[in-house]
């Protein structure tokens, strides 16, 4: 691989500095002031950065052709100060380890749902998306006590993605980096041990995909949750943590029921759809918390 220009290097360094200086700043904040200066930063961004303010308003054209143009402005606000918030407040997380119970509703049943899946024995293909604060998600289950990890993508700067790790791992949060070196192994064994493996599949990534519908329109989709559960025959569960009215969060869990058909390719297909609707689900009960200005739509078929 190239080596990157000086330019891009530059860019790099001040980019990391400026996020490690951001994280130190935040976390000394009070987590509601935190918050409320995430806010604050989402919105001046909604405002300044025009390019992901239109991404943002064609991506909601397209999934709420029914809504006025005012109405999708408002949503996109709200989607860039909802991600400005949760940023903040997953920056300030080390103070939320003892209060984690009191600010996240996880009811009975849901938890019996997840716990139901890891008595099957044979791990289990957690499934989500970047809907609410899926961060926090995987911080409260580890603390939960879940045994579990969570496949992610590596970032363009491998000190970003080193940073990132070691923010993860002080919340409980083990990581496998998608494509690294025995990644995959490693899945194979988390299952074996009755591990379960958190995996996200709503954005158009360079990774293996198929074509599904998302709000009506054909989507490049990541097909490797589909294809762990098919292969394994581990039990699948979808699940959310997405902010209440109040403030507080709420964590769903739902049973993924599919019967698998023995044609490999279609089933799936099949089973990305499903996954995909589920996530839509999510989507539309709290429209502002997705990150909208993600090209969902930009691998055509």
């Amino acid at each position: 691989m190239p080596r990157p220009s000086l330019a891009k290097r530059l860019k790099r360094w001040v980019r990391y500095w400026l996020v490690r200086i951001a994280l130190a700043v935040v976390a000394r904040l009070p987590v509601r002031t935190a918050a409320r200066l995430g806010e604050a930063v989402g919105s001046a961004a909604f405002h300044l950065a025009a390019g992901e303010r239109r991404k943002a308003l064609e991506s909601l054209a397209v999934a709420f052709p029914e809504k006025s143009e005012l109405e999708r402005e408002a949503i996109a606000l709200s989607s860039f100060k909802h991600l400005g918030r949760s940023t903040f407040e997953n920056a300030c997380s080390p103070k939320l380890d003892h209060s984690l119970e009191a600010r996240i509703e996880w009811p009975a049943a849901d938890r019996e749902c997840l716990e139901r899946a890891v008595r099957f024995g044979r791990g289990v293909v957690l499934v989500t998306g970047h809907v609410g604060n899926w961060e926090l998600l995987a911080q409260f289950l580890m603390q939960s006590k879940v045994d579990g990890v969570a496949i992610a993508k590596e970032l363009s700067d491998p000190r970003l993605t080193a940073l990132l790790d070691d923010f993860r791992a002080q919340r409980g949060v083990r990581s496998l980096w998608r494509g690294a070196d025995g990644t995959a192994k490693s899945i194979l064994r988390g299952l074996r041990s009755g591990q379960v493996i958190g995996m996200l599949i709503d954005q158009d990534t360079n990774v293996q995909s198929v074509f599904v519908p998302f709000f009506g329109k054909l989507a490049a989709t990541p097909r490797a949750a589909a294809d762990l559960a098919l292969r394994t025959s581990a039990p699948m569960v979808m699940a959310f943590c997405q902010r209440k009215q109040d403030g507080r969060y709420r964590v769903s869990i739902e049973e993924v029921a599919f019967e698998p058909t023995g044609e490999r390719e279609a089933d799936v297909v099949s089973l990305t759809a499903q996954l995909t609707s589920r996530i839509e689900d999510a989507i539309r009960r709290a429209p502002e918390q997705w990150v909208w200005m993600h090209r969902r739509w930009k691998t055509r078929p």
